[in-house]
């Protein structure tokens, strides 16, 4: 079955306008729905539209409103917000391009569409802003209006067809130093600080797949589902027991060789905190340690010599 598209219009670009259908990219039609039940008779949980001194209405008898004071409301009429759209409200306004990088991914909070050409007529200026944009390394910042909404979205190059991903706006998004006062600096020791950094470059991912990050609760809420259909027992599997280390330079080097063991490399051990300073103590005291003279390192190898002699 064909997809279906969620939005069409055009991506526009000065006055180069590109007709596009926009399909969403995310799947939820896997999702597993547990519905809500009455305890006793099992039948499913109903919700009715209801209106106070009326009862239970249909559709066709609700309209929506805006409640400017408490219990006072203006009604809005569908051909009145009809009349608030205007062309441009069914394109994608491009408003200039930006290097990918210029744009934090905290603002990444929506739902993302892949675009496509809607019709012959949209693949050849479609396929010159897809390429143009890859060749130079750009994203494009651009609005549209969306579910009755003006979102700022990010037009991007994935995989050979062009992304449409809605952001969140600036003011919408809580600014990192909001939160910087949690962070207190604490004092690391060269040791803790090298070991951090074998543990993370042995904890590199190579030939990395995103595809290797399945849904691993879907899967056992699946089989528990299978097991109660069969009217099975269902036994909880326990987690086996984490050591427990509370030395940080400890958990840190048993870190590190289990993440060694696992990608096959192998790099000697950082020595603990304790076991650095008592080899620096021990250089130390071999620098200190007197030597013998030369000259009375000579003497008594002579001495030895006529004392073999006179023997």
């Amino acid at each position: 079955m064909a997809a279906h598209a969620s939005w069409k219009g055009f991506l526009k670009l000065s006055l180069v306008s590109v007709p596009v259908k926009a399909y969403t990219a995310t799947a939820t039609s896997n999702d597993i729905t547990l519905h809500q039940l009455h305890a006793k008779t099992h039948t499913r949980i109903q919700y009715k539209k209801f209106a106070p001194e009326v009862g239970e209405v249909s559709a066709d008898e609700i309209v929506k409103g805006y409640e400017y004071d408490k219990g006072q409301y203006v009604i809005i009429n569908e051909d009145e917000l009809d009349k608030l759209r205007t062309e441009s409200d069914k394109s994608i306004r491009i408003d200039g391009f930006i290097k990918p990088e210029e744009l934090g991914s905290v603002y990444y909070g929506g739902r993302t569409y892949y675009l496509t050409p809607d019709g012959p007529v949209g693949q050849k200026p479609y396929n010159l802003l897809l390429k143009g944009m890859q060749s130079n390394g750009v994203c494009a910042m651009a609005e549209v209006v969306i579910s009755q909404k003006e979102q700022v979205v990010l037009v991007r190059p994935v995989d050979g067809l062009l992304a449409m991903t809605v952001l969140n706006r600036k003011d919408e998004v809580k600014a990192a130093s909001a939160f910087k006062d949690e962070i207190t600096e604490t004092p690391s020791t060269e040791a803790e600080v090298s070991l951090t950094d074998t543990l993370i470059k042995a904890s590199m991912l190579k030939d990395f797949d995103f595809g290797r990050y399945k849904d691993v609760y879907k899967q056992k809420l699946t089989s528990l589902i299978q097991l109660k259909i069969e009217g099975k027992e269902v036994v909880q599997v326990r987690d086996p027991e984490e050591p427990k280390i509370i030395n940080l330079m400890e958990a840190l080097k048993r870190s590190v060789a289990e993440a060694q063991a696992a990608t096959g490399s192998a790099a000697p051990a950082e020595d603990t905190e304790e076991e650095a300073e008592e080899k620096k103590k021990a250089k130390a005291g071999l620098k200190q340690a007197p030597s013998a003279k030369p000259e009375k390192a000579a003497a008594a190898a002579s001495s030895g010599a006529r004392k073999k002699k006179a023997v």
